[in-house]
């Protein structure tokens, strides 16, 4: 479930401190089974956005697949389940992009060099991109 906090700027001088809000998550057993699936067997995890990656990595961190969940992505995080995620483009000093950054590092800025140069539509209802944290 989406908090409202998600789309709130970070207003901590170092990202790093920004005080992460909480929000609930579940993850039913055939979803956690399929994750655990398709890494078994060598493939990928997809996750279709920031909220089922936080919900997926939080169950992963925290070994329950309900709760609160204030875990914050940041770089330098250690992912668990998401191998790769569909997302639109988030606005800048969001949490988001400090999720995107700890997928994908530095390469978040060319992308969105890219997007903005060639006008895609930014937010909830723009366009999206896939990102692989695997790909270099």
């Amino acid at each position: 479930m989406v908090g409202l906090d998600t789309f709130k700027p970070i207003d901590a001088q170092d990202p790093l401190q920004h005080h992460m809000h909480t929000e609930y998550y579940r993850v039913p057993i055939e979803t956690w089974d399929a994750c655990r699936h398709v890494h078994e067997s060598g493939g990928s995890v997809v996750a279709v956005g920031t909220t089922a990656t936080r919900a997926l990595e939080s169950a992963a961190a925290t070994g329950e697949r309900s709760g609160r969940t204030s875990l914050y992505i940041t770089p330098g995080f250690s992912w668990q389940v998401v191998d790769k995620m569909m997302t639109n483009f988030h606005m800048p000093r969001t949490t988001l992009i400090m999720m995107i950054s700890s997928m994908i590092g530095e390469r978040w800025r060319a992308l969105y060099g890219h997007a903005i140069d060639r006008r895609y539509r930014m937010l909830s209802f723009g366009d999206a991109m896939l990102l692989d944290r695997h790909a270099r």
